[in-house]
């Protein structure tokens, strides 16, 4: 069960890069929020050149599959990404809070492997980071006035990607912070596959042309 849970994470997750790197170039946008974006990178660098280092498993190699998708949706992050932002901020300004988050979220992971090290860290920063990622979605459709950039597919395999190690490391490993945060993740996911269906694929252009969003 946990095998099988695990590889339908793995599945889930590369169906959202996926989608978002063919979302992305059709709409000529990103289709994952900057911050989370950010974070999610670093986290499966780190981790997947860490299981490189010493054995690779069913998980690292996922990590590895999920850390070259990011690359391509940083590609559209950087190519497209000026245009969601307020006219006033420069291509400058841009690139330098985009270095900003980098260090950021390549920092924060870094820390959380100092505080818990190699076996704990990785689960708690992707379920505060996934939480994150949860409401930054949110956010997105709104400032974005619509579900421009975005998909109902993303909207549910995050979901179900989220859903499945919630269970492996929340109710099978014994988890309360897990299965909570984790449940909470369901609990946005849900809201937002609701705003998608609303929204219907038809009105997806609708957003607006400017949005900050994070």
């Amino acid at each position: 069960m946990i095998l099988f849970l695990t590889v339908l994470s793995g599945i889930a997750w590369t169906v959202v890069y996926v989608d978002a790197v063919r979302i992305g170039f059709r709409d000529r946008c990103y289709a994952i929020p900057a911050a989370a974006l950010a974070l999610n990178f670093a986290w499966e660098a780190i981790y997947a050149s860490h299981s490189v280092t010493t054995g690779l498993s069913v998980q690292g190699v996922i990590n590895i599959v999920w850390a070259l998708a990011d690359v391509v949706i940083l590609y559209t992050f950087f190519r497209f990404g000026r245009a969601e932002l307020p006219f006033w901020v420069t291509r400058k300004l841009f690139l330098g809070w985009a270095v900003l988050l980098g260090v950021t979220a390549f920092t924060v992971q870094l820390l959380f492997v100092a505080e818990f090290g190699w076996e704990a860290a990785p689960r708690y920063s992707a379920f505060l980071q996934n939480l994150l990622m949860s409401g930054l979605f949110i956010a997105m459709f709104v400032a974005r006035g619509g579900a421009r950039g975005q998909s109902l597919l993303i909207a549910v395999a995050k979901w179900i990607g989220t859903l499945a190690p919630t269970i492996v490391f929340g109710w099978f490993g014994n988890s309360p912070l897990i299965l909570g945060v984790g449940a909470l993740c369901s609990i946005f996911d849900l809201v937002y596959i609701g705003l998608m269906l609303r929204a219907r694929p038809g009105r997806a252009g609708a957003g607006a042309a400017h949005g900050g969003t994070l």
